[in-house]
């Protein structure tokens, strides 16, 4: 069964078709994630505006598609099937989930994929520094240290941590193993929130009532998509939410110290373009992001009984007004 294509798809489909009815354009980069939020759909962008400056355009001589799963990982699949059978120039799947069902449909196709965690323990790549075969990508892995200690600055009487997390993403189990590693050496205790689903994000974080000082929602997609179910139990409870990408701070986040998803799509527009030129994806190394901004919201953080440091406010790249 074909996998059903989003509003946002066919838009972006359709806009690879105008321009004279540009079908038989040169390159085709598809793109696909596992849902709809707007760190990967920034990451999207940020790939074709990549592509654009390299001088692959669409309706000139690029097919710029795009698919997302709404959060299930039979439909990325689906998707991922569909893809291969429409054999584009480069695949790029965006986010772990979708990353593994693009890399088990093809060996053939070039994968970049981006926004995945940990690329060796979702088994995408045997080496970070020599892929090997038709793979290659961006690991956006959290400083999770640090997150914590930003956590322990606005919030240093917090002792219990909530972390609601999806266990069937690859990703989240490794982002919690890191939370569980660092914790102890920021004081704080992890209390675990288990949503396998979007629709259950709600009750996960309502399940940590009176359980934790703070909540951290970690680069977790199926989390994220729902964010703000968690940022209702934050504010009607008055406990601090923090998130691991600073796109959830407009969202309602305290603060978040993380990724501007926009320029690790350019990053990795920047190895699709090396694709399209020739370079075979597996002699390309991983490759990291190693920049973070601060992002704050000071009125989601009185509103959820906390007043940010002025240090804190003052060092921040973006303050939410």
């Amino acid at each position: 069964m074909r996998a059903k294509t989003s509003a946002g798809a066919t838009a972006l489909l359709l806009s690879a078709m105008v321009a004279g009815g540009a079908l038989a354009e040169d390159v085709h980069v598809a793109t696909t994630a596992i849902v709809e939020h707007p760190a990967l759909d920034a990451t999207r962008d940020g790939v074709r505006d990549a592509l654009k400056e390299a001088g692959y355009e669409v309706g000139k001589n690029l097919t710029f598609t795009y698919e997302s799963a709404q959060g299930n990982p039979g439909t990325a699949a689906q998707i991922a099937r569909k893809l291969v059978g429409d054999r584009p120039s480069v695949i790029v799947p965006i986010s772990t989930p979708s990353a593994q069902a693009v890399v088990a449909a093809t060996e053939d196709i070039p994968v970049v994929f981006t926004a995945v965690t940990d690329p060796l323990g979702a088994k995408l790549v045997g080496s970070m520094e020599k892929p090997g075969g038709n793979v290659t990508g961006m690991s956006d892995l959290s400083p999770i240290g640090k997150h914590l200690g930003l956590i322990k600055e606005i919030t240093p009487q917090a002792k219990t941590l909530g972390v609601p997390f999806n266990p069937g993403e690859a990703n989240s189990v490794t982002l919690l193993e890191l939370i569980r590693k660092y914790a102890p050496e920021h004081g704080l205790e992890v209390v675990e929130a288990p949503a396998p689903r979007s629709a259950e994000v709600l009750a996960a974080a309502q399940s940590l009532i009176g359980k934790v000082d703070a909540i951290y929602v970690p680069t977790d997609n199926t989390i994220v998509s729902a964010f703000e179910a968690v940022v209702k139990v934050g504010v009607e409870n008055r406990i601090p939410v923090y998130a691991g990408d600073t796109d959830s701070v407009p969202r309602g986040a305290v603060a978040a110290l993380g990724f501007n998803y926009y320029d690790v799509g350019r990053q990795t527009g920047k190895m699709v373009v090396r694709v399209l030129k020739g370079e075979r994806p597996g002699d390309l190394p991983v490759e990291g992001v190693e920049i973070t901004e601060l992002h704050v919201n000071p009125v989601m953080a009185e509103k959820m009984g906390v007043e940010l440091p002025q240090a804190v406010v003052a060092r921040a790249k973006t303050v939410v007004k």
